[in-house]
């Protein structure tokens, strides 16, 4: 098997862009968040397979899921602005068809010392979501000192899908990730190695059901001063021992979700800053109501929650609001 490091410097993963001094003080929410307004927003056939959170019986024909996905997109994105939050917002388009795009963090991530990185996608037709357009645009107006480009494991049938493989604690560079079949370690090695990420923490996870959970982050998210874990779905005791106690040894106070929680999309949450400072995390309704009182008053200590109802995108898409928003740590110029 070849080595992450042999790959590495096989595919010629980084590609450098000269820029001056780089913020490289780290923080875990960003005041800027990318999303990508839907165009042909629908049930992707190819990914039901692995995505257990997919609803695939429910009966909507093309033009009443994209109407009803863009108007749940439009509001979440009008409360994001209302609260001072910054959102860049980029529409999707006709050609070629990407049912989900309106999941940008599954394919790019950006960092607050200037860098991009790319992701190798199970699915064909999300690999078309990436967009060197949109790269560019950002160009513009942030600092970008490198790309780490991980595409090309999809050559190999190997994939890490963004920041929905990865739940990140960007200030003490802890990545983890659930193995499944979109979450490859040698990937991840890669990953940690060329992102400046010191530690690494596989684990297996799987829902009641004993199907493997396609992407981390809708069975725990990470904040500043709390971590939202579903312990239900880590099977194995060590695994599950490991990932607790990096947690808090970080500082991080956990709150414990339940299988039918997360099935709720409790997992799926993303604290966010307005440009005060001002922290929020941010959850769908259908998030918000599976919670308990004693869950939301832990939770209030430490920001405020937001919430909005995104229940077409759920159903179909499989993926809740942390899916639909790809932080952007990159320095402006």
């Amino acid at each position: 098997m070849i080595s992450a490091a042999e790959f590495a410097t096989k595919s010629r993963i980084i590609v450098p862009l000269r820029f001056n001094q780089l913020n490289k003080m780290s923080t875990q929410s960003s005041n800027t968040i990318l999303m990508i307004s839907p165009v042909n927003f629908g049930l992707n056939k190819q990914t039901v397979e692995s995505n257990a959170f997919q609803n695939k019986d429910v009966k909507m024909d093309a033009k009443t899921s994209q109407s009803k996905a863009k108007k749940e997109f439009d509001k979440f994105v009008k409360l994001l602005r209302s609260k001072g939050i910054e959102v860049i917002e980029v529409a999707d388009t006709k050609k070629p068809f990407t049912p989900d795009s309106i999941f940008p963090n599954n394919w790019i991530s950006f960092h607050q010392d200037g860098t991009i990185g790319l992701y190798p996608m199970m699915a064909k037709n999300r690999r078309l979501e990436r967009r060197q357009d949109l790269i560019e645009q950002l160009h513009e107006s942030h600092q970008i000192s490198k790309v780490v480009d991980m595409t090309k494991f999809e050559f190999h049938g190997k994939f890490l899908e963004g920041t929905g493989s990865l739940v990140l604690d960007r200030v003490n560079k802890i990545a983890y990730a659930c193995i499944s079949p979109r979450t490859d370690k040698l990937v991840l090695e890669v990953f940690a190695k060329h992102l400046g990420y010191k530690k690494v923490i596989p684990f297996h996870s799987v829902d009641k059901e004993g199907q493997q959970i396609y992407h981390t982050n809708v069975m725990m998210c990470i904040a500043d001063k709390i971590a939202i874990l579903c312990e239900d779905s880590i099977p194995h005791s060590k695994e599950l021992e490991k990932v607790k106690k990096n947690l808090t040894e970080t500082g991080h106070k956990i709150i414990s979700i339940s299988y039918k929680q997360m099935n709720k999309f409790a997992g799926n949450m993303l604290q966010v800053q307005n440009a005060d400072g001002k922290k929020y995390l941010i959850m769908s309704k259908s998030a918000l109501g599976s919670l308990e009182p004693k869950q939301i008053k832990q939770i209030e200590k430490h920001c405020e929650i937001l919430s909005s109802p995104i229940p077409t995108i759920e159903n179909l898409g499989g993926g809740s609001v942390r899916c639909m928003m790809a932080e952007v740590f990159l320095p402006k110029k």
